[in-house]
């Protein structure tokens, strides 16, 4: 591998994989970047091509037949399904910026991420695991607390797998309706949790696995469909960085008390992890606890934290997945960064595809980061899911940011087009 010029695939489709294509494209350090599969955006930063990031033959030799260098998974399940695994047992020499198949867990296994978090120390919600075996035992501790029931399938669902109910004869049926299969083998086994009332915000890290680490800019995001988080919960509608609650003296204890136990804890237990760890974080009376991990970067957070990372993001991440970060630099520009997603309308349910999409052209003090889009046979970009594309904007103050994407999602139209008007209200004065 030429160390200046690093060949890239990177994977997934998503509003995530157009904001690291992008970043990935400034990178002095990159030689040829290709997105498997991408989206209707994506080919503006490198070259798509028509593979599934879960097709580890097929992507074996899209390796060795274009000569990768690196592997970025932008999702997590090629991660889950063990691709680092794959190819560190695959004659072809090519790095993978993620977990082994075990450190995949953390997000993979509920069960096995909340066991992690008790095994070192680190701050979460009560909790229990369930089976159909021990159905009333499950029943027992729901007893124990008080609305809202948190209940979530344990596997992957496609992040359809947390209930949260206000009734406790509501939660038992739930129960008892996961376990029989509503999530399908996701759901073989529920994690019940303690509902805990803060705020929440997306803390991101880069481990190299052998000690050394990198914090990322910090986000929030906004899950709900509707204005004043209502309605459905959705991949999410938008996300605002930096989080004006997130001061030093909260990420010094997110720092002691759940960054460093986490990656000292993977290295202690022989988990091979390099690459991003995503916690999930909410602040409760200012104290951080952890809500759930994710092995990879958020969506829509992507989309706000590759804007204000500086850097060569391509070196970044070899070295990362060398397993020797060593002193190479991961600095955040201070200025904030805002993004709005346009959705087609009915998401999250059912919704119309193909719908054809117009102004984009017209957008100038956005990033426009494409998610659910594709391109039709006269080359028209068109809606290909429920998430369409994000605006993302810099700007001095949050509000000034905000202004800019709100006027950048007035200039782009398509039919259905639908968007939450209060992306970051709460951070304006």
């Amino acid at each position: 591998m030429n160390p200046d010029k690093v060949n890239v695939l990177l994977l997934g489709s998503g509003g995530r994989e157009s904001a690291l294509a992008w970043k990935l494209s400034q990178s002095p350090s990159l030689g040829k970047l290709w997105i498997a599969p991408g989206n209707g955006g994506t080919d503006a930063y490198g070259v798509n091509v028509p593979i599934k990031p879960t097709d580890f033959e097929a992507i074996e030799e899209f390796v060795k037949a274009n000569g990768v260098d690196l592997i970025i998974p932008g999702n997590e399940d090629p991660l889950v399904a063990g691709i680092y695994d794959y190819f560190e047992a695959s004659p072809v020499e090519v790095l993978v910026a993620g977990p082994s198949r075990d450190g995949a867990r953390l997000e993979g296994s509920k069960e096995f991420a909340k066991e992690f978090m008790g095994r070192h120390g680190i701050p979460t919600a009560r909790h229990l695991s369930v089976t159909p075996a021990t159905y009333n035992r499950g029943v027992e501790f729901l007893e124990t607390l008080s609305a809202p029931y948190v209940l979530k399938a344990d596997g992957l669902a496609a992040g359809k797998g947390v209930l949260i109910i206000n009734d406790l004869d509501e939660a038992r049926k739930a129960l008892g309706e996961m376990l029989e299969g509503m999530f399908g083998d996701a759901s073989a086994t529920v994690v019940i949790e303690e509902f805990l009332s803060g705020i929440e915000c997306s803390v991101f890290v880069l481990t190299d696995g052998a000690g050394e680490y990198r914090v990322l800019p910090v986000a929030k995001d906004y899950k709900r469909v509707g204005e004043g988080d209502t309605g459905l919960n959705t991949g999410g509608m938008g996300a605002v960085s930096p989080v004006p609650f997130v001061d030093d003296e909260f990420m010094a204890k997110v720092e002691e008390r759940i960054i460093r136990p986490t990656v000292e804890g993977l290295r202690a237990e022989g988990i091979v992890y390099r690459g991003f760890i995503f916690l999930g974080l909410i602040n409760v009376g200012g104290e951080p606890m952890v809500i759930e991990y994710n092995v990879r970067m958020g969506d829509p957070e992507t989309e706000v934290v590759m804007p204000r990372l500086q850097g060569d993001l391509v070196k970044l991440l070899v070295k990362t997945a060398q397993g020797n970060l060593g002193d190479e630099p991961a600095d955040t520009d201070p200025q904030p960064a805002v993004t709005v997603m346009m959705v087609s309308g009915g998401y999250p349910g059912s919704y119309p595809k193909g719908k054809k999409i117009t102004g984009l052209e017209n957008v100038t003090e956005s990033v426009l980061f494409h998610a659910g889009t594709a391109k039709d046979t006269e080359g028209n970009i068109i809606t290909a899911g429920g998430r369409v594309i994000a605006a993302t904007s810099r700007g001095e103050t949050i509000a000034e940011a905000l202004e800019r994407s709100y006027r950048s999602v007035g200039l782009v139209d398509f039919d259905g087009k639908y968007y939450r008007r209060d992306i970051g209200n709460e951070f304006i004065n």
